[in-house]
Formats: structure tokens, sequence, C-alpha cells
């Protein structure tokens, strides 16, 4: 394939290898539901394998549907989560802007297309359950025409290598949940807005509204800027928003999404 015939591949928040060992654990089910109808003749596993083959298939289908919704390529969701983030940016589109688990670059190039004058950094573990990684987002910046103000490399959210006030905005979207090099969460966002200038913008979404996660957003908000934030806003419950099809509003997919954002 020609260079200017290739394709950005931004991936999926349903990665290929869970739906892969979901159809697979169906089948298997399957194959046992049959066994003990048909070979064995044991209807009381033949009933219980098969409710768990339907229940399996139910949220195989649901999982790929949500897969489908997700997709850049195809439901558009992931592209209009990352956009009602970069239009929450107070950002003038001047200096370094740094996207904290940038996973394959959809989001850090959105905001190099938004923002024409900045530089931007992405920063991911890329860990092996997620198909990301610097060479796709590489790829995808060269795509999308971006790469000559845009670069990635490896690193951990929850100890980034940067001085302090290193970038003049900071973003990341459903990043530091994932973590687990920090157990508390709210550690992750304060190693976040240490890196931003005083006076940067910043905006960030993840699940604010788990309590187990993060307690009381409204007080860890009052002490954001009682250390020091300038201007910081809270928006609960994203996934309710028009944009957000209710088929995803589940417990086990979107639920709790929140953002802050605001000038350090």
């Amino acid at each position: 394939m020609k260079e200017n015939e290739k394709k950005t591949n931004y991936g999926n928040w349903v990665p290929d290898n869970l739906m892969h060992k979901m159809w697979i654990a169906a089948g298997l089910i399957f194959l046992l539901w049959i066994v003990n109808w048909i070979f064995l003749g044991s209807m009381i596993f033949a009933v219980i394998f098969g409710f768990f083959f339907l229940l399996m298939l139910a949220v195989s289908v649901y999982m790929h549907r949500c897969k489908a919704i997700f997709a850049f390529e195809k439901g558009g969701l992931m592209g209009e989560i990352h956009e009602y983030l970069v239009n929450h940016l107070p950002y003038n589109g001047d200096g370094i802007l740094l996207d904290i688990g940038c996973g394959a670059g959809a989001l850090t190039i959105r905001c190099a297309k938004r923002f024409p004058k900045a530089k931007l950094q992405g920063v991911d573990y890329w860990g092996k359950e997620w198909n990301y990684a610097n060479e796709q987002c590489e790829s995808n910046a060269v795509v999308e025409g971006v790469s000559d103000r845009v670069c990635f490399e490896k690193g951990d959210a929850a100890n980034l290598k940067y001085p302090s006030g290193s970038f003049d905005a900071a973003v990341s979207n459903f990043v530091f949940h994932e973590v687990k090099t920090q157990p508390d969460k709210r550690l992750v966002v304060k190693e976040a807005l240490r890196i931003v200038k005083k006076g940067g913008a910043f905006a960030f979404q993840d699940l604010f509204g788990m309590e187990a996660l993060y307690g009381d957003m409204e007080a860890f908000v009052e002490e954001l800027k009682a250390e020091g934030i300038r201007e910081i806003h809270y928006i609960a419950d994203i996934e309710r928003l028009d944009f957000v099809p209710k088929f995803v509003q589940a417990p086990w997919m979107l639920k709790g999404v929140g953002i802050i954002y605001g000038i350090k």
C-alpha cells in the first residue's frame, strides 16, 4: 500500500482480544451444551450449559455492538467523546500540549488539528491488554499530516518524567482509572496537574463519578483549589449527554464519566 493510501488505525475501547475470548468462550459452552444434550443425554447439564451459552452469546453480541458504536470509522462515539473534551480545554494553542495516556494517538492528533500552532507530546504505558503501540501512533500522525508537530514516547501517568510546569496544556481521556502503578487515583490527577505551567490549561475525562476511585469529587475539586489551581470546573455524568447512546450507558461500559477542566 502506498504511503498516501494508508489509513488511520485508532483501535477501540473494546479490545479485539477481549472479543476473541468472548466468542471462543461462547463456542466452547455451546459444544458442552451439545455434548450433554445429544451425546450424554444429561438434561440437567444440558439446561445449565444452554443457559450459560445464551447468556454468553447475549453478552458477546452486546459487546460487539458497543465496539461498533465506539469505532471511529463506524459509530464514532470515541471521536465525539474526544471532541467534548477538547471543546472544554481553555487553551489558546500556543506552546506544547501533553496527552497523558495517548493510546493510539487519536486525542493527540485531534488536538494537533484543533491547535495548528501547538506542538504535541503523547505519552502512554502501552500495556499488553490494549491494541496500541508507539509505531501505531506515529503512523496515524503521518496519515493525518501532523507528524512534524507530534511525538510519542513510553511513560507512566503516575510518575511522569517531565519537570513541573513543563507544558502549556494537558489532556487525558479515560486513563487515570487504568493506572496500575498508583492505587490512589487522586494522586494521578495531581501528577497530571504538576506538569502544567502556572496559567496553563487542562481537561481530563475519567470515571470521576465512581466514589471507590475518587471519593467526593466536589470535595476533591475544593482541595485542588486550596492547593493553588486557579480555575477548575467539574461536570458529572457525561454519559447521559445526548450524543451518548443509551445502549452503552451501563455500569460495565460508560458509567460515572466526568470531566475536570480549567486553568492552573
